[in-house]
């Protein structure tokens, strides 16, 4: 699990929470860093020490300098998964996704939540696991808007 200092929302706890119910045994590792720029590194060190998989919890302020800093982070964690071999379940929370503070910590801990269930499922049945909800319109944070 890599988090950052600049999210405003503590969504690896949130993670955590349901990882540790859905997986009792998994031993999980928390590994928190300034920002975006850094979490590539953060999630590599988890990987060579072993980790099966890993999370990240991203937050991308509103100006066009940190969008192109996710742009850099996005492309750093699929070359990883690539070089790897294994699952980077990335969760963003981009801060323009709404004006209601309430709503956004609503989508970080909603998105938190639902990309630890997908992580735990793959942990536990492999490959296969989310097979069956290809195609039903499935949005972490948002309501689902269903299949067409």
């Amino acid at each position: 699990m890599v988090d950052t200092t600049f999210s405003r929302v503590d969504m690896a706890k949130y993670a955590i929470e349901v990882l540790r119910k859905k997986v009792p045994a998994l031993k999980v590792k928390r590994y928190t860093v300034p920002g975006i720029k850094d979490v590539a590194v953060a999630a590599k060190r988890l990987l060579d020490e072993g980790c099966d998989g890993v999370i990240t919890l991203g937050w991308v302020g509103p100006t066009m300098t940190d969008k192109f800093s996710y742009l850099a982070y996005s492309i750093a964690l699929q070359m990883l998964q690539i070089n790897y071999g294994k699952h980077i379940i990335d969760v963003t929370v981009h801060e323009d996704e709404t004006d209601d503070p309430r709503k956004l910590k609503e989508i970080a801990v909603q998105r938190a939540k639902e990309h630890a269930e997908n992580l735990a499922l793959l942990i536990l049945k492999g490959p296969q696991a989310l097979t069956g909800l290809a195609g039903t319109g499935q949005r972490q944070g948002w309501p689902d808007v269903g299949p067409l």
